[in-house]
């Protein structure tokens, strides 16, 4: 049985944000600020650059298991990536409302922040927890 090795860090949310690039270090706040009110969840960073708001704990039937954030983004370079999972079926609605995006398996690309819907934002986030729940337990960290 395989565990996954992605657990969050030590790395505070704070010091995170900090070390964000200063051409993404406002839209950054600004999403911890939406995902943490929408969520509930304390900030946690996550492996490879994710701020992460809930955990879930899951086992697959083939033995995989592991702990994965419940959602959150990376403010990298080029675009923040939103990690809305366990992916956006039946999302279509909102996702129209959202402005210019584009999609990954379970991830959402935005090239900026502004331009973009925020209420869509918020209620594609509520919406990604509320299906991942129907499948595993959320937790808060």
């Amino acid at each position: 049985m395989a565990k996954q090795s992605s657990l969050p860090e030590d790395a505070g949310a704070e010091a995170f944000l900090a070390a964000v690039d200063p051409a993404r270090q406002d839209e950054a706040r600004r999403l911890a600020a939406i995902f943490a009110e929408e969520t509930g969840f304390p900030p946690v960073v996550w492996p490879g650059g994710i701020l992460g708001f809930g955990r879930y704990d899951y086992r697959y039937d083939s033995g995989h298991s592991g702990s994965s954030l419940a959602t959150g983004f990376a403010p990298r370079k080029a675009e923040l990536v939103i990690y809305i999972l366990p992916g956006y079926a039946g999302f279509g609605p909102l996702l129209e409302r959202l402005g210019k995006h584009r999609l990954g398996k379970s991830c959402l690309y935005l090239r900026r922040l502004d331009g973009v819907d925020e209420a869509a934002l918020r209620a594609l986030i509520r919406a990604g927890l509320q299906d991942l729940a129907t499948r595993w337990a959320i937790h808060p960290k």
